[in-house]
């Protein structure tokens, strides 16, 4: 089983493999790559998936309640975790909360499962989104500012969502040459998402602390077990299950690293879990696919 779940991971890491030696040859700067992706093609993706799913509303909404128990519960162990810690905040709580279940949970969902595990992990990531855009910058900013609300409000992601739901949701319809223009670019996404990933890994600083063995211990094993109270709490099976499970132990989001920097603010620690985590995960993404059976 873990063999076998590598295998499917194989293509994303080549991607990743390829994002990273491809920005060694040319200058990239990572911050534009990563918003040229956050900004238009997952949207599109997003979008596309919400209003073209076959996912049942229940399955939807059991996805999302799942999604918003684990980031409420991983809010509240990083924090704990965080003063124990003595560690600052505003750097160690949002890598330990937010996982990539986007740059890389979409691709990976999509080879292992098709299409309806992609959009049940799109569901996912969305609230994930909507939690990190919202009290993740009040975290990394410290507290509700006029800068963190615009924030908000300047974050396609969150418009992709509102947009989807309200076509899902009403009568609303979209002409054919505007379903295939989203859907040609969501398609772009994933293979986006992954090379992206890479670039960005060869711009983050490692800086050691015996902390971080605590921290990824509570991204992985702690993600892992909080993704397993949420399952029992909102009795998932099959597909949905196995999405959660693996998402909530995937390495440290991306975006928690970068943020800081769109801030003014250090990201020494938080950019050294997502580049660990995001190593690790060749070991630990396999072994929870085989976890959850």
């Amino acid at each position: 089983m873990i063999a076998e779940s590598f295998l499917q991971m194989l293509p994303i890491l080549l991607v990743v493999l390829g994002g990273y030696l491809v920005s060694g040859l040319y200058s990239i700067k990572v911050q534009d790559l990563v918003k040229v992706v956050s900004d238009f093609f997952l949207p599109a993706l997003i979008f596309i998936s919400l209003t073209e799913s076959n996912l049942s509303g229940q399955a939807i909404a059991d996805m999302a309640k799942a999604s918003a128990v684990v980031c409420i519960l991983l809010f509240a162990a990083a924090f704990l975790w965080a003063k124990l810690a003595k560690e600052d905040i505003r750097s160690a709580v949002p890598p330990l909360v937010f996982m990539n279940s986007g740059f890389l949970g979409i691709p990976l969902m999509k080879l292992w499962g098709g299409l309806e595990a992609m959009n049940l992990i799109l569901i996912y990531d969305q609230v994930q989104g909507m939690f990190m855009f919202t009290l993740g910058i009040m975290v990394i900013t410290g507290g509700f500012s006029k800068k963190s609300f615009l924030s908000m409000l300047h974050s396609p992601i969150l418009w992709s969502v509102a947009l989807g739901f309200l076509f899902r949701l009403t009568p609303l319809s979209m002409p054919q040459s505007l379903v295939n223009t989203f859907t040609f670019a969501g398609e772009a996404a994933s293979p986006l998402a992954a090379f992206a990933l890479g670039v960005s890994i060869r711009t983050i600083q490692y800086t050691f602390s015996w902390n971080l063995i605590g921290a990824l211990l509570l991204r992985f094993v702690g993600g892992y077990l909080i993704g397993y109270v949420a399952v029992l709490a909102f009795g998932l099976t099959g597909l949905a299950r196995t999405v959660v499970l693996v998402s909530t132990a995937l390495p440290s989001a991306m975006f928690t690293s970068i943020l800081p920097l769109r801030y003014g603010l250090p990201n020494q620690f938080a950019s050294t879990m997502v580049l660990t985590s995001t190593l690790l995960g060749v070991l630990t993404i396999p072994l929870s696919f085989a976890l959850a059976g």
